[in-house]
């Protein structure tokens, strides 16, 4: 039985036709727009192919021990775990391995900060004094809040006295930052851990927390030395709410994949208002950082010097070096995780892998700048 055709639809699909050969414009359009999505799958497939080969080589190379992980607007290029998360039992990790963070977690205290300034609570100019009454005398009365979060405070991390005055140079500080965690808690009238844990289950992270608050069994516990030779580093990850540490410093545990969910949220602005989003983006301070070289500096984030945009920042607590980058063009994450370090090779050496991924995403991302 044929299909009959209506007056009613002939006419509509003689105004189709028509409207698509009478607006050359739109048929243009329509093949630009495939060409684009055959251009971006091709551009997709490379990146899978050549991050497959090239960062399976830094984890054979160098026998990385940890998770790597890269997703460009929600599409995972590449992932990866090896190891253990326990190297006595041999229980391997996976995609559900929490590790801790270290000095990642200052861009979460950031951010909190920021949220309560959102809030209409406090303001990144005002002194601290007016929050925490131990800057209540006549060396550190004029420091901001500002420079603990840029780390232009000039306060020491060992002793109790000043590197320089404030305001006037870089000096990176944990101490600078476990007063802001003071800060978030007192403004706030919460714990920090309170505050941190509405913050992660606000924007879906599912397995991050704060070393005094994980629950989890699949925690990566930390180590020093390797495969073979390896000590594990004690009462983890409670020792990260140590005060020399501080959680509010580097006492975060996350999984790859939330770590993600971060860089997507907050560089997608989904947490903070536009023009607080971009004070923690704004180069306020810059430093020579001994594994990533000259770096800028905003509110717990650095920043990349060169053409190619990144914000970044790398952390370490005794056996976890760390590193998570986002690339704002192509609103690609890189999570690298580990919980095994060598000390005695030094900090460089430990940070090998991390670096030599950071190269690898860095030559693709110019690659694809350059293919568009």
């Amino acid at each position: 039985m044929s299909a009959k055709i209506y007056p009613g639809g002939l006419l509509v699909l003689f105004l189709i036709l028509f409207s698509c050969k009478s607006d050359p414009v739109k048929v243009a359009a329509t093949a630009a727009q495939e060409r684009n999505i055959i251009i971006d799958s091709t551009i997709t497939a490379f990146q899978k192919k050549l991050l497959a080969q090239q960062i399976d080589s830094v984890f054979s190379k160098t026998k990385f021990n940890g998770s790597i992980s890269v997703i460009r607007n929600g599409e995972k290029l590449y992932e990866k775990q090896n190891g253990f998360e326990d190297f006595k039992t041999k229980a391997k990790l996976d995609s559900n391995s929490v590790f801790a963070i270290g000095s990642v977690s200052k861009q979460f205290t950031a951010v909190m900060i920021l949220m309560l300034e959102d809030e209409g609570k406090l303001n990144t100019g005002d002194r601290v004094s007016e929050f925490l009454p131990e800057f209540q005398n006549k060396q550190f009365e004029n420091i901001t809040v500002h420079q603990l979060l840029n780390h232009t405070s000039g306060i020491s991390d060992f002793g109790s006295g000043l590197h320089s005055k404030p305001g006037e140079s870089f000096n990176y500080s944990n101490k600078g930052y476990r007063f802001l965690g003071d800060i978030v808690a007192r403004v706030s009238e919460k714990t920090f851990d309170h505050y941190a844990k509405e913050l992660f289950e606000r924007i879906g992270l599912m397995h991050a927390s704060t070393a005094n608050s994980f629950e989890g069994n699949h925690l990566a516990g930390a180590y020093l030395g390797n495969a073979v030779r390896f000590e594990k580093i004690a009462n983890m990850p409670k020792r990260l709410a140590s005060k020399e540490i501080s959680v509010a410093a580097g006492g975060i545990l996350s999984t790859a994949s939330d770590l993600h969910r971060w860089n997507a949220a907050l560089f997608g602005g989904k947490i903070l208002k536009p023009e607080t989003l971009e004070k923690l983006k704004t180069k306020s301070s810059e430093t020579a950082h001994p594994i990533l070289g000259k770096v800028g500096y905003g509110y717990g984030i650095m920043m990349s010097e060169g053409k190619l945009e990144s914000y970044l920042h790398s952390g370490y607590v005794k056996g976890s070096p760390s590193l998570n980058i986002y690339y704002p063009e192509t609103k690609t994450s890189v999570v690298i995780l580990s919980n095994i370090a060598d000390e005695s090779k030094g900090k460089n050496v430990i940070f090998n892998p991390h670096k030599d991924v950071k190269k690898i995403i860095d030559a693709v991302e110019n690659a694809v700048s350059e293919l568009k």
